[in-house]
């Protein structure tokens, strides 16, 4: 949560109390500031304390909770505002799903007491729990979903909660599971890219290193085989061996060097597929030549995919195809980016071959964009993979970028850490 954030929340605090007598003026720019606060978190846990501070200072609450319930009773998630560290401790472990609790959970609708301790469905609570008296209760929904709930207790304005209070919290609870959500689906957009980036990762080294290190383990047992029967014999497959250890030790070099993402917006997308060729084509020994027409700029989504594509089919030319030199030509057609990415290899036949994780990642990540992507291989013909990625919608002010000309020293060996 950034300090900017905090202090937001704390000027809401120290302000006019929703449902107390400030003006309507006043009362949105409280849920303004607040509302704000809490949409520009990203991560679940950050947004879950921020909704929960917020709403204690929207209702003029001495205490409040957010519960994220689990399939098991229990809450996932069980956040308090107003207590300290120790009195949160001293109160125990994480309430069930009974009471009161419970009912807000099932029912799924706001609850407001003026003494939750004569409500005959109150459970009562440990003995270092604070003593509550009037709440207010709103659950926090995703349409018919029920997200979790906002508990506010002990208005410390006379007169308890109010109805106003409630549609405050109400409507604030509703801009919290759009909060909640998104950081959900960021967070897990985060997590499915990392199990992504783990399989291209093992993909890498299984292709590029681990099958030249079991040749040299092979190589290395018929040295000691021919090692006294032939011993010119030995020192030839000795040399080989030396050869395939240097060959996977560069291309081990080339999977760590590809770790960091690549920074598009430094380098661009021509220079930054064009850095990572060269790095690439000196580990393989092969040319891989870009050639790069005038492009308008895509979305940094886009541009991923269309940079991620270049690096697959790049270095599935080079580990697969037998060819020594691999062409890639990006350029503009209508209203859309095309990649080209051509080897002059042995070609297979694509209806023969079971689609391998290299191209339904590619295939994927084509789709994750609105894109279209086509293969043309024939045996003995070499292979072509096409992806054609859609430009942003008009009038979001797009600039051209320049695909053509050297790259600079310094952009070179920022797009040389192209992969990640």
């Amino acid at each position: 949560m950034g300090q900017h954030d905090r202090d937001e929340i704390r000027r809401a605090d120290n302000g006019a109390v929703p449902g107390g007598s400030a003006g309507q003026d006043e009362v949105f720019q409280h849920v303004s500031q607040v509302v704000l606060a809490v949409s520009r978190q990203f991560s679940v846990r950050d947004v879950l304390q921020m909704i929960v501070r917020s709403a204690r200072s929207l209702a003029g609450a001495r205490y409040a909770a957010l519960g994220v319930p689990d399939d098991a009773g229990g809450f996932a998630e069980f956040l308090v505002d107003g207590l300290t560290a120790d009195e949160q401790a001293a109160i125990g472990p994480l309430p069930r799903q009974h009471g009161l609790l419970g009912v807000m959970l099932r029912e799924g609708r706001p609850l407001r007491l003026e003494d939750i301790r004569t409500d005959p469905r109150f459970w009562g609570w440990p003995s270092a729990h604070p003593d509550l008296t009037d709440v207010l209760g709103v659950p926090i929904r995703d349409r018919e979903q029920i997200l979790g709930f906002i508990f506010a207790a002990c208005k410390t304005a006379p007169g308890g909660f109010t109805e106003q209070d409630e549609r405050l919290v109400s409507l604030f609870a509703a801009h919290a599971a759009i909060a909640l959500t998104n950081a959900r689906l960021y967070e897990r957009g985060r997590e499915l890219s990392v199990l992504q980036e783990r399989a291209r990762l093992a993909r890498e080294l299984h292709d590029a290193v681990s099958q030249k290190l079991f040749s040299v383990r092979a190589k290395a047992r018929a040295a000691a085989v021919l090692v006294e029967r032939d011993p010119g014999r030995a020192v030839e497959e000795l040399d080989s061996v030396a050869d395939l250890a240097g060959q996977a030790h560069a291309e081990l070099r080339a999977v760590i060097d590809g770790l960091a993402p690549p920074d598009l917006a430094a380098g661009g997308l021509a220079g930054s597929i064009r850095g990572y060729a060269v790095l690439v084509g000196r580990t393989h020994g092969a040319d891989v030549v870009v050639q790069a027409s005038e492009i308008p700029a895509l979305d940094p989504p886009r541009e991923m995919a269309v940079y991620r594509t270049a690096q697959e089919a790049i270095g599935n030319s080079l580990r697969h195809s037998g060819s020594r030199r691999v062409t890639v030509t990006l350029y503009r057609r209508r209203s859309s980016v095309v990649l080209e990415v051509s080897d002059c290899g042995v070609g297979f036949e694509p209806r023969a071959t079971s689609a391998g994780v290299g191209l339904a990642s590619m295939r994927e990540r084509a789709a994750s964009v609105g894109g279209r992507l086509s293969i043309t291989a024939a045996p003995g013909a070499g292979t072509r993979v096409r992806l054609s990625v859609p430009l942003r919608a008009a009038g979001t002010g797009a600039q051209t970028q320049q695909g053509t000309g050297p790259l600079s020293a310094a952009a070179a060996a920022t797009a040389a850490g192209g992969r990640s």
